[in-house]
């Protein structure tokens, strides 16, 4: 049944691109390029990320120096924006508190 349709049946119905009786997609001489060039650019990936720039032992702690410098930089921005310290001299000094009764 399903030959005898498609030999009568004239085209593919609907939408030629799309859709569950869609005409296929010839594959062309670029696009098995484009493949092998896609499946070689991961191989190579996958190559160099299976072999480390460090081993182990020298990835631990490796950046304990730079990380303690970067904190305490953050730490200095962070106090540049502090205020001074106040004395209760300084809160009071309108007051006159050091001047006498008797004068």
């Amino acid at each position: 049944m399903f030959l005898t349709l498609a030999l009568l049946r004239k085209g593919i119905p609907g939408k030629q691109w799309i859709g569950k009786h869609r005409r296929p997609r010839p594959i062309t001489w670029q696009m098995k390029r484009n493949t092998v060039q896609h499946l070689e650019r991961e191989a190579e990936n996958e190559y160099w990320l299976s072999r480390p720039y460090m081993t182990p032992e020298e990835e631990y702690g490796h950046a304990a120096e730079r990380r303690a410098q970067s904190w305490l930089n953050i730490k200095e921005a962070a106090f540049q924006n502090f205020p001074k310290h106040k004395f209760v001299t300084d809160h009071l000094s309108h007051l006159r508190i050091t001047k006498t009764w008797s004068s």
